[in-house]
């Protein structure tokens, strides 16, 4: 990575103490592209999907997506050595994005990946499923296997490894931790090839309290480590998003052999992925779908043996993913498009769902902040000027802004 020393511009944005302060932008960061994937980390960024701009992407009504802006994202992602993890909560599933939609965004971007030997894993949920009309007893479960199984094949078919998702539906029905090993347990047996295994904690969906049986992490994970031990040839790995290092750590010593962790926890992914010496993390995470540059060099210092350096690179990029991830945790993918739009990624800061208006404009103002002082706005210029742009647009006057 390196420096490009030219004249930057300067921005008067609002603090989120309700003040206002000039920002004189950062030199951007030319960061380098691999020639080759990381080979000291598996990992994947979770990427969302980019809106027609003049699609009726409301609140309720089916996502309208650009394909051509969610595919280049993706190529974006892969061409830094990354894999994508696709058709997740990332995407906006169970919050704009439904079935219908994340299945044909599962088979385009399995279809790119192979097209230029790329690594893409995808969801595969129960969100075709509507809690409230499920049948009632052992029903309810088979339903849910039938929904999982559904997904899974769009899944394989498409090339791509499978995700099991955390499942709203099983949560609103299940009785005990039986209920969880039983259906699972059935999906496991039944493949052909290992998958990932997917705890979302309820900071992420707040309907999914209680997973694994328990509101009692200690007694959750003593089901999740069950289910893992006994299908542990079926299990590629595991990734927990919980937001908890040290139960993350401690989870990773416990699991069987040849089990991977994929940390998804978006506060503490430094510490986590180059680990202590002995022990580590892979990645699957939200956040590298906006820092994938920083991140791809410090994979590179990794693999190059160079821990202290990799460890430098990724807490530079620490403020920024615990901004985006603040509370309501739920709504960081705005901080992701946004960053995108920022750097030319999409042609407008928009979301499925009607969901780029779930942060304010001192919180997003942040994010353009921190994003600069990590070397992460590629084009100086191009932000600054949408940044004017949005601004504006809320009520932030020329007046008001530094040219």
């Amino acid at each position: 990575m390196s420096a490009t020393l030219t004249e930057t511009p300067t921005v008067l944005l609002p603090t989120v103490t309700g003040g206002v302060a000039p920002h004189a932008m950062s030199q951007p960061i030319r960061w380098r592209r691999p020639t080759d994937p990381p080979t000291s980390r598996i990992v994947y960024a979770a990427a969302h999907v980019v809106p027609r701009p003049l699609g009726e992407n409301v609140p309720g009504a089916p996502a309208d997506i650009d394909w051509d802006a969610t595919l280049a994202y993706r190529h974006e992602i892969w061409s830094y050595g990354l894999g994508v993890a696709d058709a997740m909560d990332t995407a906006q599933r169970g919050m704009g994005l439904a079935w219908p939609q994340a299945r044909e965004l599962i088979r385009r971007s399995g279809a790119e990946a192979a097209a230029v030997g790329a690594r893409v894993s995808c969801g595969a949920g129960t969100d075709q499923l509507v809690a409230e009309n499920l049948p009632s007893g052992s029903r309810a479960l088979t339903a849910v296997i039938e929904a999982y199984r559904e997904q899974l094949a769009v899944v394989l078919d498409a090339g791509a490894t499978p995700i099991l998702m955390a499942s709203r539906a099983l949560t609103a029905i299940a009785r005990s931790a039986d209920d969880y090993l039983h259906v699972y347990g059935t999906l496991l047996d039944e493949l052909d090839r290992p998958v990932i295994l997917h705890w979302l904690g309820d900071m992420f969906d707040p309907a999914l309290h209680g997973y694994w049986g328990s509101t009692d992490i200690p007694t959750a994970t003593a089901t999740f480590l069950d289910l893992i031990s006994r299908h542990a040839t079926k299990v590629d790995g595991v990734k927990v998003s919980l937001l908890d290092a040290r139960h993350e750590i401690e989870l990773r010593r416990s699991l069987p052999a040849g089990v991977l962790l994929y940390t998804g926890d978006d506060f503490n992914y430094p510490e986590l992925i180059v680990g202590d010496g002995d022990n580590h993390s892979h990645a699957l995470l939200g956040i590298f779908a906006a820092i994938y540059p920083a991140a791809s060099a410090a994979l590179q210092c990794l693999d190059a043996g160079n821990a202290e350096q990799a460890r430098q690179i990724l807490d530079s990029t620490q403020d920024l993913g615990r901004l985006i991830f603040a509370r309501p945790t739920f709504h960081y993918k705005t901080g992701i498009a946004f960053l995108s739009w920022l750097n030319g990624l999409q042609p407008a800061f928009s979301m499925v769902g009607g969901m780029h208006s779930a942060r304010s404009v001192p919180h997003l103002s942040e994010v353009f902040r921190l994003a600069d002082r990590a070397g992460l706005l590629k084009d100086p210029d191009l932000a600054a000027q949408r940044m004017r742009l949005y601004l504006e647009l809320h009520g932030f006057g020329q007046k008001d802004i530094l040219r």
